[in-house]
């Protein structure tokens, strides 16, 4: 039982019936001024462009041009793009860029009518914490699996930094289980390029 003890506290636990896994990502995460700059260089390509305007659109097309919060921002390029953007994150590099421009916000401090994670929301220990803060829409875009097996074959299986893994449905219900519902779902990051990443719009009910 050693072993399997172990693995449990260290190793992925994926649950098939909950289409939802977690792995338990160390403290320290590689959350810096290169991981900043490095996503700074991705976004300033036509594909980080064109990921930038379709989550543009995904917001507008159910939302429209009101006050946003960005979480986890990345390389800050959605902040940046849309107009009337706010950010929350946890890099110190991404924390001093958002505040220099004034466009920071606690996400922890207060309740926003939308939320938007862009490839952000497997990177936080309570994501049920994160998506509570929000009064009337989330958007995220996520890495999407099959199976356990699925994830460990997958450039998307990142032990430094991904904690939680969803199947589509899984995703779904999980959002369920926060009191939001599907408005739309998509494969348009896919589409463009990316490997297996689905876009939401989650209302709350």
């Amino acid at each position: 039982m050693k072993t399997f003890d172990e693995e449990i506290k260290s190793g992925l636990v994926w649950m098939p019936e909950l289409g939802m896994g977690r792995y338990p990502v160390p403290e320290q995460r590689p959350y810096d001024d290169g991981y900043f700059a490095r996503y700074r260089e991705m976004a300033d390509t036509q594909l980080g462009h064109e990921l930038t305007a379709a989550r543009i659109r995904l917001v507008g097309r159910h939302y429209g041009s009101g006050p946003v919060l960005d979480v986890g921002i990345g390389a800050g390029q959605f902040v940046e793009a849309r107009p009337n953007t706010q950010g929350f994150d946890v890099n110190p590099a991404g924390l001093a860029w958002l505040q220099q421009r004034g466009q920071w916000a606690d996400l922890y401090a207060d309740r926003y009518p939308v939320l938007t994670f862009w490839d952000s929301l497997e990177h936080i220990d309570r994501p049920d914490i994160a998506v509570g803060k929000a009064e009337e829409w989330v958007f995220v875009s996520v890495p999407l699996f099959e199976s356990g097996d699925d994830i460990l074959r997958s450039k998307h299986f990142r032990p430094d930094e991904h904690i939680w893994y969803w199947t589509r449905e899984g995703l779904v219900n999980w959002f369920k289980e926060q009191g939001f519902a599907l408005a739309e779902g998509n494969d348009i990051e896919t589409q463009l390029g990316r490997e297996g990443i689905g876009s939401y719009a989650f209302f709350r009910v």
